[in-house]
């Protein structure tokens, strides 16, 4: 199931939806999407020679229509971006174009562009002073507005140069990949609308993107002749794509405007999805279930459909008849950490000293395969300190704060699980681990370790520029 859906209804997310403060955003987590991101951008990243499992795709919910690399090996797409794509491809061309921000280095070449820039733009500060102390206060202030605007030119024509890269980087990773770069050059043509209005008034060097006709004609050219610029999307990898956007849509949008656009009269899969979250959202719990068993009727082997139903039980207390679907689900995506959290959830939530002792071996093998997953080593330390194996519960606690940014929580809980365990103990050596770790992190950023999680600069793309 698109693990959002917990989220709706109240506080115990199987997803660990995290929101990110100070930030109107937050983390969109769901094991199917994850799943098929991995899949789709794998070969995208070896073509662009880059390792596939040392880049991270993250989804936040954002209305806008962006993605950017940020932190190093970390691509962002905002939720609007993925509503606004009419297909697969048209989605792979942005992640064809953020994949060469990250192999093309750059993040650490526009560091280089705004040292020069600013070197720049300080020499004129020092020259404008200087004829400011000699009494030419005018053609001082001159010199300063002059050189400010001489140095952001310099950087955004930098950043230009940058997109245009990325563009026709984007174009030939996908060629190799075998999909068409025309659902890249589709897409920003249908951002080309956003930006009639402001262009009047616009200067297009004062951008950090081309605009987006550029854009537009720069890979028709160079993209004439590829050799497969008019393959058509995979069918297959289409319909998935088409699944995920509407359980995006139907767990972001009101119920009333997806049952609009998805009416009981189409049995599509996508349709479905979509009506099982408006249907949640409108506590509507017996249409949300009977769409959801018509899925597992259409694809009996489909894990996410078990998830689905499975969460939407035990949302609604029914946890005896959760766990056995729940079970199911994992039984068929062994290694999707997110299921087996929502399976672990539904376990520990029986406050029951047995079933807390399924559930441990169950969630520290999803927090094995997914670090940080907060509500994997939440729903861990609560199982621990029921069965009153108090260091086991702040190590998880630890573990918990740790992976969320959260220095000082991390800290505290280090070093009660370190009082606990035997020194020397792989237990006591991991609690020193993020002892150490949240120390630095909370001297180095206070501020950084009062928060739960904290996104680092964007050094990349906004794709609606």
């Amino acid at each position: 199931m698109i693990n959002f859906i917990v989220k709706i209804i109240a506080t115990l997310a199987a997803s660990a939806l995290i929101t990110f403060q100070g930030s109107a955003q937050s983390l969109l987590r769901d094991a199917e999407t994850e799943a098929f991101f991995r899949e789709v951008s794998y070969p995208v990243f070896e073509a662009a020679g880059l390792t596939p499992q040392s880049v991270r795709i993250y989804l936040l919910n954002e209305k806008s229509i962006n993605a950017f690399v940020t932190g190093g090996q970390n691509i962002f797409f905002h939720s609007g971006l993925i509503m606004a794509a009419d297909d697969v491809d048209e989605f792979m061309g942005v992640l064809a174009h953020e994949t060469c921000h990250i192999s093309c280095g750059h993040r650490v070449r526009r560091g280089d562009a705004a040292v020069q820039a600013g070197t720049f733009s300080i020499l004129s500060l020092v020259l404008g002073a200087a004829a400011i102390a000699l009494g030419g206060g005018e053609a001082g202030m001159g010199i300063l507005s002059a050189g400010q605007t001489v140095a952001q030119r310099q950087f955004l024509a930098y950043t230009r140069g940058e997109e245009a890269e990325a563009d026709l980087a984007g174009a030939r990773y996908l060629d190799e990949v075998g999909v068409s770069a025309s659902g890249m050059i589709r897409f920003f043509d249908k951002l080309r609308d956003q930006e009639i209005l402001a262009q009047v008034r616009q200067d297009p060097y004062v951008r950090s993107h081309p605009l987006n006709r550029t854009r537009i004609l720069n890979l028709q050219q160079e993209t004439a002749d590829a050799i497969h610029i008019n393959t058509p999307p995979n069918e297959f990898i289409n319909e998935r794509f088409l699944r995920l956007q509407a359980k995006l849509r139907g767990y972001l949008d009101p119920p009333r405007q997806t049952l609009r656009r998805y009416p009981p009269g189409d049995t599509s899969v996508a349709a479905r999805y979509a009506r099982v979250y408006a249907y949640h959202k409108a506590l509507e719990w017996d249409l949300a279930l009977a769409e959801a068993d018509a899925l597992i009727a259409v694809e009996p082997n489909n894990p996410y459909f078990y998830e689905i139903k499975g969460q939407i039980l035990f949302e609604n207390g029914r946890i005896d008849e959760s766990v056995p679907i729940l079970e199911k689900a994992l039984e068929l995506a062994p290694r999707e950490p997110l299921i087996a959290t929502a399976l672990g959830q539904a376990l520990v939530s029986y406050e029951d000293p047995e079933k807390m002792q399924l559930a441990i071996p169950i969630l520290k093998a999803a927090t094995r395969q997914d670090r940080q997953n907060t509500f994997a080593w939440f729903n861990l330390a609560k199982a621990y300190s029921w069965l009153e194996l108090q260091p086991e519960a702040s190590l998880a606690t630890a573990e918990r704060f740790y992976s969320a940014g959260a220095a000082s929580q991390a800290l505290v809980h280090a070093r009660r699980a370190m009082d606990g365990f035997d020194t020397g103990t792989p237990d006591w050596l991991r609690a020193q681990d993020i002892m150490i770790a949240a120390e630095a992190a909370a001297r180095d950023n206070p501020r950084r370790g009062r928060r739960r999680l904290r996104i680092g600069t964007t050094s990349a793309t906004n794709s609606n520029e």
